[in-house]
């Protein structure tokens, strides 16, 4: 048929230009009619050029029990370590396929429905394309429930990771003097260590009254230090599960808090208060809520009395860090070692010396 169309398409080459054109219609259709038969099935969707129907032997009005117990029926009969082909070159593997993929089609409504669409409107060829690998290449299990997972676990560990750094932080902290003396003397004033003192039956070993001691020490430490920074207590509003639940909460907070801010001090040209002041120096040193945390309360009077934030002091505070920085540098043994190094025996001059 191409070649009688192609021949007619020569033959009309020198036509008039509707003719061409009706021409070129005609060689579009039968084309079309060569990738997608007219009766819908496609080689390479579903079954094939074959009707899922009749790969199962049932009609289209087959309900789920009917198509169940065809395909039960054919699997057993086509199954490769049973059957034995009665033709030459027939493939056992490839008749047992195609009736595993006619049961997979037929079996699910939503698949079933898209093969029936296709095969009443064979025309629609790209949607069929569209559809078939749409379903196919889509995950068997639900994105969000993915998520949620993910984000669940991401949370368990956060936790675990801040709570062991801060148990790092405490066991530490039980090492140091200053806040060992200190969280003995109050164990000793609110009584707790005289009662691992027990005579008679109750009496314990050396080596328990030590434990009790310590853990006596770390809860009173636990209690009475606020750890700053990355060490800090970890809180459950603080990973990423409830950051993400609370996260309208906090857009619309800091909504109201800048459009008050912008009222307050660009408006009505109202003076910065102590935690406003605290505020413009963080954001001019570029640290975190955490990092500010964990700076000494001198630090903070320090920027407070030279008026960090205003722009022009921070700026000059800046440049005295970075030179204080350099004579730090400068002062250091080893950073002398190195320009001593580089002076001497650093790139580009010849050496026999090892190290």
């Amino acid at each position: 048929m191409c070649n009688d169309v192609g021949r007619q398409f020569a033959d009309m080459a020198s036509a008039s230009r509707p003719a061409v054109v009706g021409l070129l219609l005609r060689f579009c259709a039968v084309t079309f009619t060569l990738l997608g038969r007219v009766d819908g099935l496609v080689e390479g969707l579903y079954c094939g050029a074959v009707s899922c129907y009749d790969v199962l032997g049932v009609s289209r009005d087959a309900g789920k029990s009917e198509i169940a117990r065809a395909y039960r029926q054919l699997a057993r009969r086509f199954h490769p370590d049973r059957y034995r082909p009665t033709e030459a070159g027939e493939n056992p593997e490839e008749k047992f396929l195609l009736v595993a993929t006619a049961y997979e089609t037929l079996k699910d409504d939503e698949a079933r429905k898209d093969y029936d669409y296709m095969l009443d409107h064979p025309d629609e060829f790209y949607r069929h394309y569209y559809h078939y690998y749409k379903r196919r290449l889509a995950p068997k299990v639900d994105v969000r429930i993915v998520i949620i997972v993910t984000v669940c676990a991401i949370s368990l560990f956060q936790y675990y990771s801040w709570w062991s750094s801060y148990s790092e932080a405490i066991h530490y902290l039980t090492t140091v003097p200053k806040y060992r003396i200190q969280a003995t003397e109050i164990a000793k004033q609110q009584g707790l260590l005289n009662k691992t003192k027990e005579k008679g039956k109750n009496r314990r070993s050396k080596e328990e009254i030590k434990e009790e001691e310590e853990e006596i020490i770390k809860s009173i430490i636990k209690n009475n230090i606020d750890i700053k920074g990355g060490y800090q207590k970890p809180q459950l509003y603080d990973i990423l599960l409830f950051q993400i639940v609370l996260a309208p909460y906090y857009i619309c907070r800091y909504i109201m808090w800048y459009c008050r801010w912008i009222y307050r001090f660009h408006i009505k040209q109202e003076e910065y208060g102590e935690e406003e002041k605290l505020y413009i120096i963080r954001k001019n040193m570029k640290m975190s809520q955490g990092q500010f945390d964990s700076l000494e309360d001198h630090q903070k009077e320090m920027f407070l009395e030279r008026k960090l934030w205003l722009r022009e002091n921070f700026e000059v505070y800046k440049l005295e860090q970075e030179e204080e920085l350099k004579k730090k540098v400068a002062s250091d043994p080893r950073w002398k070692r190195y320009r001593r190094w580089l002076r001497n025996e650093g790139p580009g001059r010849l050496t026999f010396i090892d190290d």
